[in-house]
């Protein structure tokens, strides 16, 4: 299978095009969220610790645990979003299944992709790409941190050189975005989420790859 990643990038934009005022919102109220997360984040670091730049537990804990909420909701949205953009909801923000799951394949991935930086750099982004789709598949198909690394492991086997140039072009498309007055990304975000989706689900669509779990369904439980 050939993953093109211009076919990928012109999916994102015309996905986008066909309601383009809820990718719009939804990534405003995204950015909305992370705000106000990282300044209650900031006000408990200064409470516990007396300096907003000095980390304190209750600061951390909960940094770390709105954050993994938003990720989480804002993955469910753009696979649902990706498999029928008609029917996708803000309402699709708040997923908050599989918390555990997700918070550790995040921490278990953010861990190999510093120690493979340690060692030379190489072997992190080796392990960024191996792993790429960890979390996006405990959403999708409700696996364990462990069982999730190994199957992001399997679906890019054979195709991270071409994740590696997606990666450097969706980067570079939010780049763009961030340089026109940062409203562009507005656009550029939901444009590059839904182009990464679409290499996930045309990865996953291979042979030998279980079917997805409705998220539709799930959002609503």
């Amino acid at each position: 299978m050939e993953l093109s990643i211009g076919s990928l990038v012109r999916f994102g934009w015309e996905t986008f095009k066909s309601r383009p005022w809820i990718f719009v919102g939804t990534t405003a109220l995204l950015g909305l969220l992370l705000g106000i997360s990282g300044t209650v984040s900031s006000g408990l670091d200064a409470l516990f610790s007396g300096s907003a730049e000095e980390p304190s537990l209750p600061g951390t804990v909960f940094g770390w645990a709105t954050s993994t909420l938003i990720s989480m909701g804002a993955t469910a949205f753009y696979l649902a979003a990706h498999d029928n953009t008609q029917t996708a909801e803000v309402s699709m923000l708040w997923h908050p299944q599989k918390f555990w799951s997700f918070l550790g394949a995040s921490l278990l991935v953010s861990l190999a992709v510093l120690v493979g930086m340690i060692l030379l750099i190489v072997p992190g982004v080796i392990f960024a790409l191996m792993f790429m789709f960890a979390t996006m598949i405990i959403i999708d198909r409700g696996l364990g941190p462990i069982e999730a690394m190994r199957e992001s492991r399997r679906i890019t086997s054979g195709y991270r050189w071409k994740l590696l140039g997606l990666a450097v072009v969706l980067m570079l498309l939010n780049l763009a975005g961030l340089l026109a007055l940062v409203v562009g990304l507005l656009v550029t975000v939901p444009v590059t989420v839904l182009a990464f989706t679409r290499a996930y689900r045309e990865l996953s669509a291979r042979p030998g790859v279980p079917a997805a779990t409705p998220v539709i369904a799930d959002a609503r439980i």
